[in-house]
């Protein structure tokens, strides 16, 4: 390969692009997919102050966007400004922190009218209506128009002046997804504000999403508006939060950890209420659940943080997506404390679906063809042995309760023990059904909670190393571990400054037994830059309390007596998380006689 010589090349001349180029820039950050101009439309009605917005699509958005809102409007004269870079109402420039709405940089409209054919028809009160239509960043001019009040901004042909950009588009299916995820979401972020989306292909017209808007005060509110997005599942298993710490208030519901989904894809996140996917808040969410839920398992959220605008920055990416801020620690513990203190404070709850889904798995008698007394066959003493299908097979066996068992248990949430089956499983019974126990399960979460307990109150124990391990790191993660050597040394390691941006390891965790130290800080480190925070080392020791839960508890297989039964419902009526084991699966089930009485037709 021969190399130019540099000296023969033309000189580079530095031009001003047009605002036609400038605008395509600007809508290649901004716009890329139909999704991103569904958002910024709908994020500008709502600025709007509507009450009442309507998006119509077709074919995923890519020939058509109709937003429709009942808001402010906009005058005939300020058309051609709406249209123009960086002119908007919601700022005037001076602060870029003290943000209070979804749109601030005056990008949206004129970059979509740089990549598609756009119209905005528009009446504010007191002024006529009128419409404005720009097509690959051609203004044409104002012209007057028909409409009551409002605002109605139609978006043809995206990218026709980009084709390029149309390869890089998914399926219609997977862009009507993504649209009907960000109404979603920004339904959830205003429960006052009806929402009604219509999918207009092939010339007919469906309503394939709608949200009434909610009535009552803000909590009311938002638990209507996330059962109507997220369903009543969802709602009948949510915790509410409502807490604050340094300046941060954090709301919203969170699903128990027996409501889990099986990806992250429920976990919906807000900041001053604008719609985000920030990865520490996400890992905060993740932290919260740590030891109630599996790796394979994800919780299900729905979570508002509100604060001063003068503490997160939101002007740090293109699509406003993310957020910086000023106090990552203080965020990251609120939501970790707020969740779970919300999960400890609803002690045994597990999550109603699985009732649902235990009547599900049950199997029914299937109906037999009726057969008429001629056709039965004579029964004779020697064919009448039980073919009802038990087993004598001692782990099939149903120990039942001796006459004393006591029978005020009854009206206790987790009721009165009354039979063991297999060895393994409790039946008790309540005053509205029955309870069944995963012995082992429930006595595991038991086990774990009370090493945590004891953890928590006399310290981790250290072991000293009879020779420090020295680390040499840079001065920044000198700093950064140092910074945190407090809370290291409470989970038993210990740290000193070893001089030249080196550390000296003098004790590490005794529970963990010997462990590669070096690996460890490194590991610790890529937490506390990532996060700001660091779980690492709390984590390995509540996975290493949980193995231990696991072999102290019982096994299954034991017989029990109808006291330690009892003595084990008692336990777990007092102990939070119980409801769900070390992994998030269920400790128990309990039916309803309603549920009993619909398996046998009796309802």
């Amino acid at each position: 390969m021969t190399i130019a010589d540099p000296q023969i090349l033309p000189q580079p001349v530095i031009k001003q692009l047009d605002e036609a180029a400038i605008n395509r820039i600007a809508a290649g950050e901004v716009v890329e997919r139909p999704a991103a101009a569904v958002k910024e439309l709908v994020e500008n009605a709502i600025d709007a102050r509507a009450t009442r917005i309507e998006i119509a699509i077709a074919d995923g958005g890519k020939t058509l966007i109709r937003v429709t809102d009942d808001g402010c409007g906009i005058s005939p004269d300020d058309l051609p400004l709406a249209l123009s870079r960086h002119a908007t109402s919601k700022i005037d420039g001076s602060d870029l922190l003290n943000i209070h709405s979804f749109g601030f940089r005056g990008e949206a409209l004129p970059s979509l009218g740089a990549v598609g054919r756009l119209t905005i028809t528009s009446r504010a009160p007191g002024a006529d209506p009128a419409t404005i239509h720009v097509a690959g960043g051609r203004m044409g001019p104002v012209k007057p128009a028909a409409l009551s009040g409002g605002t109605v901004v139609e978006l043809r042909d995206l990218f026709y002046a980009t084709p390029a950009r149309l390869k890089f588009l998914r399926s219609d299916r997977a862009e009507n997804q993504a649209i009907t995820d960000v109404i979603k979401r920004l339904a959830m972020a205003e429960p006052f504000i009806t929402f009604v989306l219509r999918d207009t292909s092939g010339g007919e017209q469906r309503t394939t999403f709608r949200a009434d808007a909610e009535s009552g005060d803000l909590f009311d509110a938002l638990y209507g508006r996330l059962r109507s997005v997220l369903g009543r599942d969802f709602a009948e298993n949510a915790l509410r939060l409502d807490t604050m710490r340094d300046g941060f208030h954090m709301t919203g519901y969170a699903a128990l950890p027996t409501y889990s989904r099986g990806a992250a894809v429920t976990q919906f996140l807000f900041v001053n209420g604008r719609p985000v996917r920030d990865k520490m808040l996400l890992g905060a969410l993740r932290a919260a659940y740590m030891d109630v839920l599996s790796r394979d398992r994800h919780p299900v959220a729905a979570l508002f943080i509100d604060c001063d605008p003068e503490l997160v920055d939101v002007n740090v990416h293109p699509a406003k997506s993310e957020v910086r801020f000023r106090d990552p620690g203080t965020v990251r513990g609120l939501i970790v404390s707020g969740l779970r203190h919300a999960l400890a404070e609803h002690g045994h709850r597990a999550a109603t679906t699985v009732a649902t889904a235990t009547l599900g798995a049950i199997q029914t008698a299937p109906e037999q063809p009726r057969v008429y007394q001629m056709d039965r066959p004579r029964f004779t003493a020697q064919s009448m042995t039980f073919q009802s299908g038990f087993s004598e097979h001692r782990s099939a066996r149903v120990e039942p309760m001796p006459p004393e068992a006591p029978t005020e248990d009854v009206a206790l949430p987790l009721g009165a023990a009354r039979a063991q089956l297999h060895e393994n499983y409790i039946v008790a019974q309540t005053e509205t059904g029955m309870i069944l126990v995963d012995a082992h399960a429930a006595h595991e979460r038991l086990v774990y909670e009370k090493l945590k307990s004891q953890m928590a109150e006399n310290g981790v124990a250290a072991q000293a190393l009879l020779i420090p391990e020295i680390i040499e790191l840079t001065d920044n993660d000198t700093a950064l571990l140092l910074g945190n050597a407090r809370d290291l040394a409470r989970l038993g390691l210990t740290i000193e400054a070893f001089g030249g941006g080196a550390i000296a390891v003098r004790e590490t965790p005794a529970i963990l037994g010997e462990v590669n130290a070096t690996r460890m800080i490194r590991d610790i480190l890529d937490e506390l830059s990532d996060q700001g925070d660091s779980q690492l080392l709390e984590n390995r020791l509540h996975a290493i309390l949980s193995r231990i839960a696991c072999h102290g508890s019982v096994r299954t297989g034991r017989r029990m007596s109808a006291p330690e039964m009892n003595a084990l419902l008692r336990e777990m009526e007092a102990t939070p998380k119980s409801g769900q084991c070390n992994h998030g699966r269920p400790t128990y089930v309990e039916l309803k006689m309603t549920d009993i009485e619909r398996l046998f037709g009796r309802t």
